[in-house]
C-alpha cells in the first residue's frame, strides 16, 4: 500500500514527463536551424518616426548632419502674471461652524469659504475681493478682502 500512487498523481507525473519531452524537442529544433543573426532582430527608426529594416546607411535620402550647439533643450520661461481679485458679495455666512458663500459679481458664481481664509469681522451683505484656490473639494475663495 505504501507503494502505491493514486490515479490523480500517476495523470500528473504523464503530464510533467511530456512537457519535458516536448521542451527538448523545441531546444533540438531550434539547435538545428543555427544560431540566429543579431541583425535579423535589430529595428531602425526613419527620419520620419517609423519602424524599418533598412539601417541609416543604407537608404535612399541624403543624411543631414545637426550640431550639437544648433539644439536647443529648455523649457520656456514662465512669465508671472499677476492676477487680479475678484470682487464679490458674501450671500451666507455661518459664524458657528466658519464657513460661507461669495456671490461673485461679475458671472454670478458662488463660491466656498472658510473662516481661516476671511477676516474676522466678515458678514452677510459686505462687499469683498478674493482670490480663487483649488481645495480637496472644488474651488474655494480664499485671500479674502472687505471693501468699502
Amino acid at each position: 500500500m505504501a507503494g502505491s500512487q493514486s490515479f490523480r498523481k500517476r495523470e500528473n507525473e504523464k503530464k510533467k514527463q511530456a512537457k519535458r519531452v516536448d521542451k527538448q524537442k523545441r531546444k533540438e529544433e531550434r539547435q538545428a536551424t543555427g544560431p540566429s543573426s543579431m541583425d535579423n532582430m535589430i529595428a531602425w527608426v526613419d527620419e520620419n518616426g517609423n519602424l524599418t529594416s533598412i539601417p541609416p546607411e543604407e537608404r535612399d535620402g541624403k543624411r543631414i548632419e545637426i550640431k550639437l550647439e544648433d539644439i536647443d533643450v529648455s523649457t520656456p520661461r514662465q512669465e508671472y502674471v499677476e492676477v487680479e481679485p475678484l470682487k464679490g458679495l458674501v450671500e451666507y455666512f455661518n459664524s458657528e461652524k466658519g464657513y460661507g458663500f461669495i456671490k461673485d459679481l461679475q458671472n454670478n458664481e458662488k463660491y466656498f469659504f472658510h473662516i481661516s481664509g476671511a477676516p474676522q469681522d466678515i458678514a452677510e451683505g459686505k462687499q469683498v475681493t478674493f482670490e480663487l484656490e483649488r481645495g480637496i473639494r472644488g474651488i474655494n475663495a480664499t485671500r479674502i478682502v472687505i471693501t468699502k
